[in-house]
């Protein structure tokens, strides 16, 4: 939540008066960014929390913080976009591990808090690129990742795949909290000129920056579906559905499998050894 999207929606939430708690990786950043934030809106009550989703353990050791600190939760957004190579500190592909696993486990170690908070909202950034998406779950199982090898392609259709990953939970998510205050969504923020490639090569981020140019939404203008699920009224029997451009969305056929999103949600609490 320091840089890009991430900043922008909490900059807009902290105009309107909002305690805002960036959960970050990068101290030093995220320091800035808070800085920032409060200078432009007056607000102090913005602070930052180390939180890594890269590691399973640095996902607990926020959890446990924030509810020891925290009397209330209204609004969980789980921002990270990650495309990368490499593993996490449990050995699951990055991408998996970052925008799926990491995102999984937050929720459910928060859920108690935003139930007892009253209408609370989780949102879910996941991108149009689910479409290409899929979840095998042999490599899964034999692998830790959505992918078998780490190439250029591999990363970038890791990333597809862990996308898909995000309107499933979703949706298996809303299916879940049927019938509590708590309701979900997710949604596709545009394409965004922000630092979300930052681990790729060069030739990859060469790309990246010409793409954003070319769609040149700003992290403002990328910030606004998620700002709109996270405020608009009345969006309640909408829970587990997907948005984009600040409007209902279909979604590819796979993320539309119930079948496959309980599938994925069991296979991850094995993953994170929930109960």
């Amino acid at each position: 939540a320091n840089t890009g999207i991430g900043k922008a929606t909490a900059l807009d939430l902290a105009r309107r008066g909002a305690r805002v708690i960036l959960a970050c990786r990068n101290k030093e950043k995220a320091e800035a960014a808070v800085y920032d934030i409060r200078r432009e809106t007056g607000n102090t009550a913005v602070l930052f929390m180390h939180l890594d989703l890269a590691s399973l353990k640095s996902v607990r050791d926020f959890a446990e913080t924030f509810l020891k600190t925290e009397p209330r939760l209204d609004l969980l957004i789980n921002n990270a976009g990650l495309m990368a190579a490499g593993k996490t500190e449990e050995g699951f592909g990055m991408a998996f591990g970052v925008n799926h696993l990491g995102h999984f486990l937050l929720t459910l170690l928060l859920l108690d808090r935003l139930k007892a908070s009253g209408q609370t909202r989780i949102i879910n950034v996941s991108a149009k690129l689910h479409h290409l998406g899929s979840v095998d779950f042999d490599t899964l199982n034999t692998h830790k990742d959505l992918v078998t090898g780490q190439s250029m392609w591999h990363t970038f259709m890791a990333y597809c795949h862990s996308k898909l990953c995000n309107v499933l939970f979703t949706r298996e998510l809303a299916n879940r909290l049927e019938g509590s205050r708590v309701t979900c969504y997710s949604l596709h923020p545009g394409v965004v000129a922000t630092e979300f490639g930052r681990n790729l090569n060069i030739l990859m981020r060469l790309l990246n920056l010409i793409i954003s140019k070319l769609f040149f939404l700003t992290p403002e203008g990328g910030a606004q579906t998620t700002l709109y699920c996270a405020l608009q009224e009345g969006l309640e029997p909408l829970s587990g559905r997907y948005f984009d451009c600040c409007t209902l969305h279909k979604v590819s056929d796979k993320a539309r499998d119930d079948g496959l999103a309980k599938k994925l949600w069991e296979v991850s609490e094995r993953m994170c050894n929930l109960p």
